[in-house]
């Protein structure tokens, strides 16, 4: 059972009364940008979403991770577009888990207050188990894939090994090839970031492998809380659908097998609420994983169903059920497929 407090509460609502104003998916997804600037900017200045999970001597809030949770769910509701994921969690939280205070001094104060967007580029061609790029010394060489945020981003942090080390480098945009990536979810952008023999800044960190785990802990759980806020939207959806659709003079969401499958929607929605807020009030490893692969499937089945039971309605381009239909398999995949987290269970059982 998820208990919110008064603030955070407030912090959901504030939230989703901007967003209920201000946001429009269909134009964000086919902007330049591929967000909307004005509304990251109004988040940013009227609630202080990109602040809240970075301390007080950054310029931050200070606030916990369950508030960053509330957020991401709500901008899952309605599948917003905006830099939080990406720059906010991906590569502030590998700033401060890599513990620099220079260079979190120099650069988390305009994440913070979202002025600045941030980049982490990591995956490898064939996903987040495999680091893209390779250092000689200072120099780098490779590829990142699927990063988020990479086309718009002022700063990047980059994911490189050398053999069996890994380092964190910060990298000037203006020296590597960056090529956007449109994928099947129109609603999320990624880029592959290039880098030959690009010379960047090593930054200082006792155990950089132990800070890869700990940002894949955080995305992990991040993103679970993405998905469950947007398979709750696709409920929603569904039974004002089901109310409003008549059929044999009466509304189908009378009908008991329909009911009986909105039902099992509800459950994997709040099922998944349980194991996303477990991961983001643990942030351990295991949970988050667990966060990772249920959510997957749980918004998966339900967007889904949520196809099923809209009819042939849905996969028009003008209903959003085949964006939510998108992301969800979209979102399965990112930082890594529910089948890898599963396999490295069946490992340690």
């Amino acid at each position: 059972m998820v208990i919110l407090s008064a603030e955070q509460r407030d912090l959901a609502s504030s939230v989703r009364a901007l967003l209920a104003k201000h946001a429009n998916v269909r134009r964000a997804m086919v902007s330049d940008s591929g967000y909307d600037a004005d509304l990251w900017r109004r988040l940013c200045d009227q609630i202080g979403i990109a602040a809240l999970a970075i301390p007080e001597e950054f310029d931050g809030i200070g606030a916990g991770a369950v508030e960053s949770h509330v957020v991401l769910e709500e901008l899952g509701k309605l599948l917003v577009p905006t830099p939080m994921l990406g720059s906010v969690v991906l590569a502030a939280q590998a700033l401060l888990a890599i513990g620099d205070t220079d260079t979190n001094s120099r650069l988390l104060p305009g994440i913070a207050d979202g002025t600045s967007i941030a980049a982490l580029c990591w995956a490898g061609a064939s996903g987040w188990d495999e680091i893209g790029v390779s250092f000689d010394g200072d120099t780098l060489t490779g590829a990142a894939h699927y990063v988020l945020d990479g086309s718009a981003a002022d700063v990047l942090i980059v994911v490189a090994h050398h053999g069996n080390d890994v380092a964190f480098f910060e990298i000037d945009p203006a020296t590597v090839t960056r090529r956007e990536v449109r994928t099947m979810d129109p609603t999320r952008r990624f880029a592959v970031v290039e880098f030959d023999a690009v010379t960047g800044r090593r930054l200082p960190t006792e155990d950089a492998a132990a800070v890869l785990n700990r940002v894949r802990t955080i995305a992990c759980a991040a993103l679970a809380a993405e998905q469950v806020g947007a398979a709750d939207r696709c409920l929603a959806m569904t039974v004002e659908y089901t109310k409003s659709r008549v059929q044999f003079g009466r509304p189908i969401g009378s009908f008991q097998a329909l009911k009986h499958r909105m039902a099992d929607m509800f459950a994997l929605v709040e099922t998944a609420r349980s194991a996303s807020y477990a991961a983001t009030n643990s942030l351990a490893a295991d949970d988050a994983a667990v966060a990772k692969v249920y959510c997957s499937e749980a918004f998966s089945q339900v967007a889904a169903e949520s196809i099923q039971l809209h009819g042939g309605i849905a996969i028009t381009w003008e209903h959003d059920a085949q964006l939510y239909f998108k992301r969800a398999h979209g979102s399965a995949q990112l930082f890594g497929s529910p089948e890898t987290y599963i396999r490295r269970f069946a490992q340690l059982a």
